[in-house]
């Protein structure tokens, strides 16, 4: 009886060895809702977590157009390599100074620019953004929003090609009005905006240094 006794009183200590064990563990266990609420407490933690896994190329594109939105052109030549190659379907084939300073014309001249960006994707060679833009066109004070998807290639932690993409026809229709909705659709008319608009940037680098060219 006694050494049935004994063997029952280790059963007992082993089941509630168990138990307390199974409840120690099921303390220790992280419930998904409290993580959660946890999360939206703490709203800057979450965000700070999301910095961490951006890529640096990311972080460099995302920098280049948070510049522009301030019409910071300092700050945007920053982000670019020295031998940096820009285009888009106005401004073709545009290198080093001739790239910054086509920044620096538009961050000047758009006193009612406004800019938004998002969808930036990057790796360790290539990225690409979505950024769309409202501004009224200097030439014929017409008001514009242009949609972009602009594309780059990276060397040195620098963006070293930046490609911007848009419809010519959607946008000369909007910043020449009757007169790009009638020529827009024309390979002809492109080429004569390009070269009116190389002309202007030509003017604007000649004048960049002369006091009189920041009071425009």
């Amino acid at each position: 009886m006694v050494a049935q006794a004994q063997v029952c009183d280790k059963r007992k200590a082993n089941v509630l060895t168990i138990g307390q064990s199974d409840t120690h563990l099921s303390q220790r266990t992280d419930d998904p809702g409290k993580m959660m609420a946890k999360q939206k407490k703490d709203p800057e933690k979450m965000k700070a977590k999301q910095k961490q896994v951006m890529h640096r190329n990311a972080e460099l594109i995302r920098d280049f157009y948070t510049c522009f939105a301030n019409r910071d052109a300092r700050g945007m030549a920053a982000c670019y390599h020295p031998s940096v190659k820009f285009s888009d379907e106005v401004f073709v084939e545009l290198e080093g100074a001739r790239a910054n300073a086509m920044w620096r014309m538009l961050c000047e001249r758009g006193k009612d620019l406004r800019i938004e960006f998002r969808d930036i994707e990057a790796n360790d060679s290539t990225g690409r953004a979505h950024w769309e833009a409202w501004y009224t066109f200097s030439a014929s004070g017409r008001p514009v929003h242009n949609k972009i998807d602009a594309h780059f290639e990276f060397r040195g932690k620098k963006i070293f090609r930046h490609r911007d993409t848009f419809d010519f026809y959607a946008w000369a229709s909007q910043a020449l009005g009757l007169t790009g909705r009638l020529l827009g659709w024309s390979n002809f008319f492109k080429k004569r905006v390009r070269a009116k608009a190389a002309k202007s940037l030509a003017a604007f680098m000649r004048g960049a240094h002369k006091p009189s060219s920041r009071s425009r």
